[in-house]
This record gives C-alpha cells, structure tokens and sequence, in this order.
C-alpha cells in the first residue's frame, strides 16, 4: 500500500496566523497549520477548523523547563501536580521535568508509575519524572533511567533529606557506572556544608550564602566531574551559580552540561537578602552582584545549555521562621519565562538564544522526540508571547499553592500570551482549558511502549 501524500485542500485543525515564528533557521511572519497534534504546513493557503490571530504577537516552540518541585506526593500543602502545572501553562511553559524529593521519595517503578498515574488528566502541561538515586537503588539506575515516563537520575551530592543524600564518591561511581543517560546533578560538597554549619548565623539569611560558599559548589562540580571521566558518563550540573564552575565544565563539553536558573541570573544577595529576607534563601544560594555579572559572562560565551526554574514552593508559614530554621527554595515556574523575557528585552540575551536554552537545547540533551522546534511533523506546541507588553508580576496571577513569589512587584516587558500543546489551547490571555491534558514526554532512550 502506498503512503499518502497530504493535499493542499485538506481541512487543518488550527491555524496560527500572522504571527513572528521562530523557525529552526529564521524569524518569519507566517502562518502555522495543525492537524492531530502536530505541525503540517509551515506558510502557504489552507482552511482550518478553528484560526488563533497571532498578528504582534511571537510563536516560540514550547518553552520546556527542565526543572521543577512540585511536591506530590508528601507535601501537597505547598504544591501538588495540578497547581504547579497549572502555574506552568499561566506562564507559557508547555513541558517539565519534575524532582524526585517528594515523600515517599521518586526512586523505585512503583513511585514513577505513581505519579504517572496521579499525572494523568490533572497535569495542565506535558511531564517526565527524575528518578532519585539512593544508596539502596544505586546498582538498579540502568533499569530505572529507562522506564517511559522517566527524565533519567538525579543526584544530590549535598542537602537532600533521607537516603537521596549520595554524599560518598564510591556510590557516585556506582550510579555513574548503571546506565547511560545524562544524570542530573545537585552539586554541593556535603561534607563541606556540615565542617561550615557553625558560620549561619541566626536570624541573618544573608549569611547563607557565606556558609554554602562558591568553594562547596566548586568542589562538589569538580568531583562529579571527575568521576563523569573515569566512567566516561555524561554529567548535567543544575543551577550553576558560580563563575569558576561554568570555566571549568567548559573545558568538559565532551560529558557535561549545565544548566543556570532565572533567579540566579536576576537577584543579587546585596539586595535580595535586605528585601526578601528568608524568602530569598534556596540552595545553592543567591550570590553577590558580582556572581550574578559573571554568570552572564558566561551566557554571551554560549555555555549554559538550558534554563530551568528551580520552582520549590514553601508555604508563607515556614518561610516566616527564622533562619535557619527556614526551608530553601522559592517557587518559580510561572515566572520562568516572564524573568527570560525581560532580560531579552533589555538586551541580555536574544530571543533565538532563550529559544535555544528553553526549547533545542532540552531537547538536544535529553533526546526528547517531537518536541523543542517548530518544524513539520512535530508537536503543535508553542509558547505565544507579546514581547513589548508591559505589566506587573501580582499575587492574583500567581497559581502556585504557595501564594507567594520572590518577584512580586517587578515590572516585566514580554508577556506569554498563549500556551499551545499538541494543538490544544490550553491558556490564553490567563484563561484557561476546560480540562488538563498534558502527557508524558517521550524520549529516545527510554522504552517506548
């Protein structure tokens, strides 16, 4: 039987018309035809069943973050799969990547196919869960990476709870050994954290970053990578946060990429600490100015691979504590692209830039299929912006359980109009879908069943 061959008088699913669409090659004016969730024509005549007006408005592939909390299960107090995806599509994300430091922790099949299952019809976006390695699970990550559903392992090297704490080179080594896919790291040096414990000092958040120094980053990042060349296994080192880090993985390309959060690149402690107080603490820390400038040194040099939140919702409660009695991490997922966009528009970076961190670039690293480029026979999924809106980050428009966010009151030039997945509206203009349809990512090196 021969394959069919599309014709120009097919009836489309949804056109995006008239919209600037960041393309592979090129920014254009064109319009974009769907059909059973995917893209089918890129320009040129067609009819479409329903037509979105993207006329001054931006279509970018679907912003990806490859980084979240969200809680469940555990502590569905501070955020559970449905808020938390749902604050992502409000902010124009389309897919996540979510942590495995819930309760009971992410780190056997039975958890994974828990929270697939929990995922299923109340996850707003597209989702892959991290599994933890564990000094228990160490030997089994080969099998676990490859389950559908799966971003690959995450490790801890400092400040985890309980067992996803992998302090000890010899069980790094281990893990690295099972398995073959990119394994995401925390990189900070636990035994460094704990000789420093005495330096917090009460009641001061500020001195947090004090005591989990660029020394605890630096040593934890220069460890793993050592261990990623003896085995030869390729590192992914998450929320960079300082300048000599991101110098020394670039001379180890070959197995290791990074990853830098919008926080890190828009607070400065000088500032943050005064402001938020405790609701600037997260690990690893918000750094000086200085950090800050030195990190977008390193952007203009084309290092960072990717961007991803960090979103760790606490509740205002145990935020109000005194440090350090006080919980790290801020939520962030909403706010994701908004920071990103702000930047762009004030010269930091380029719009194909954030393109690449957001959408190629999770893709490129984690072997995503169909996803992260607007290009025939992929997902329809776009990420819709106004790049010359400006507005105000409120708390009414945040949709995190937390209720509260770091960036409050900052004035933001670039706003996500549309969250657009496999065709499905799923926001627009802060409204959203009757029903949440998100599905799990599907990647090259996972069983694809």
């Amino acid at each position: 039987m021969p394959l069919s061959h599309s014709h120009s008088d097919d009836t489309y699913d949804l056109v995006l018309k008239g919209g600037s669409v960041v393309l592979p090659d090129a920014t254009v004016i064109t319009d974009i035809y769907v059909k059973n969730g995917r893209i089918a024509r890129i320009g040129g005549q067609g009819k479409a069943a329903r037509v979105q007006d993207c006329t001054g408005l931006t279509v970018l592939p679907g912003v990806i973050d490859t980084q979240v909390h969200f809680r469940e299960p555990g502590a569905t107090e501070n955020e559970d799969l449905e808020s938390g995806s749902r604050a992502a599509v409000l902010g124009g994300v389309t897919g996540v990547f979510e942590m495995p430091n819930t309760k009971p922790t992410t780190s056997t099949p039975e958890a994974i196919a828990d929270k697939l299952s929990r995922a299923r019809e109340r996850m707003w976006c597209e989702h892959a869960f991290y599994v933890g390695a564990t000094t228990d699970n160490a030997d089994l990550c080969g099998e676990l990476e490859k389950l559908p559903g799966t971003a690959g392992i995450k490790i801890f090297m400092g400040s985890s709870t309980g067992n996803l704490l992998v302090s000890d080179d010899s069980i790094l080594e281990r893990i690295m050994r099972s398995g073959s896919r990119r394994i995401a790291i925390h990189a900070e040096d636990e035994e460094r954290l704990k000789e420093r414990l005495d330096i917090r000092v009460s009641g001061d958040p500020s001195s947090h970053p004090v005591w989990r120094d660029d020394e605890t980053a630096l040593r934890a990042t220069t460890r793993a990578l050592r261990l990623a060349r003896k085995t030869g296994r390729r590192v992914h080192i998450l929320h960079v946060t300082t300048p000599q880090e991101l110098e020394l993985i670039s001379q180890h390309r070959d197995i290791a990429s990074c990853e830098l959060t919008p926080q890190h690149l828009t607070l400065a402690g000088e500032e943050a600490y005064a402001r938020l107080g405790t609701y600037a603490q997260m690990n690893p820390p918000i750094r000086s100015g200085a950090h800050r400038d030195g990190l977008w040194h390193w952007v203009s040099q084309g290092l960072p691979d990717i961007m991803g939140s960090d979103h760790a919702p606490h509740s205002i409660e145990a935020k109000s504590k005194e440090y350090p009695a006080t919980p790290s991490g801020m939520p962030g997922v909403q706010t994701f692209l908004p920071l990103m966009l702000n930047h762009v528009a004030q010269g930091r970076l380029t719009l194909r830039r954030l393109v690449d961190m957001t959408s190629a670039g999770p893709q490129r690293l984690f072997g995503l299929v169909r996803k992260g480029r607007i290009a025939v026979g992929y997902d329809a999924d776009f990420t819709v912006v106004d790049l010359k809106a400006t507005w105000t980050i409120e708390d009414k428009w945040l949709a995190s359980k937390c209720g509260w966010s770091p960036f409050t009151g900052m004035s933001i030039t670039g706003r996500p109009t549309g969250t657009i997945i496999r065709g499905h509206q799923i926001m627009w203009e802060g409204t959203l879908a009757d029903k949440a349809t998100g599905q799990p990512f599907i990647f090259d090196a996972t069983d694809r069943n």
